[in-house]
């Protein structure tokens, strides 16, 4: 199957997300980072932009929560019609219970984990998520650079999907570009979130070469 494009509106024009949201029609999902300025030293959104958000977006939303605790806000984001709801591991102090309370409110329930932070306990409860987010910056800034020795993380837990045989995806974060995608798709990624890579051009010109890019290591393996 072929990579899937999340688009991050962190690097939208805040100012006019409807209309930067229509720019990215092409794309499979859109990140939405929510960050509470506690977890990570940031401060965005929250749940009303985002359930505006949902009424507006061409694609499906891909909402990456980073906030203290996930536990008690994860499954809201959920109610708001979110199609996906990525909670920090670092922040749940029950991850497998608010991965089943995201599902229960009807988005896929996802984990994401700092490039510091072992994938290796969640890839013992892999039934109960839906997808990984392996961070490969740290989080709360966008334009960061892509820290390649992620990879190695990355690479474990898509060995350990396949051995599983369940649909887990597999999504990074942070410094992607055309080149950082090859690598990560490599290691395993289906699906790739990139910001300034997108909206820093013409969108859907950005999102065809990061697909186009990502074809390769498809083509090649």
């Amino acid at each position: 199957m072929p990579v899937r494009i999340s688009p991050s509106i962190l690097s939208a024009d805040f100012a006019n997300l409807e209309r930067d949201l229509g720019r990215i029609a092409t794309a499979d999902l859109v990140h939405v980072d929510v960050m509470d300025g506690h977890f990570v030293p940031n401060l965005t959104i929250g749940l009303p932009v985002v359930e505006r958000l949902r009424q507006v977006s061409p694609v499906p939303l891909d909402v990456h929560l980073m906030i203290d605790d996930a536990d008690r806000w994860a499954p809201r984001y959920a109610e708001l019609g979110a199609f996906s709801v990525t909670f920090s591991a670092e922040a749940a102090a029950d991850a497998v219970a608010t991965a089943r309370a995201i599902r229960s409110s009807g988005a896929r329930a996802s984990i994401a984990v700092k490039p510091g932070t072992p994938v290796e306990p969640y890839l013992e409860t892999l039934d109960e998520f839906d997808m990984i987010l392996v961070m490969t910056v740290e989080p709360g800034f966008g334009g960061q650079s892509f820290q390649a020795d992620t990879m190695p993380k990355l690479a474990r837990a898509r060995e350990a999907v396949r051995a599983s045989g369940l649909d887990v995806w597999l999504e990074v974060d942070g410094g992607i570009d055309t080149e950082t995608i090859v690598t990560a798709v490599a290691a395993g990624a289906d699906t790739v979130v990139a910001g300034s890579a997108v909206y820093g051009g013409d969108p859907a010109e950005r999102i065809a070469a990061l697909r186009a890019a990502a074809a390769t290591v498809a083509l090649s393996s």
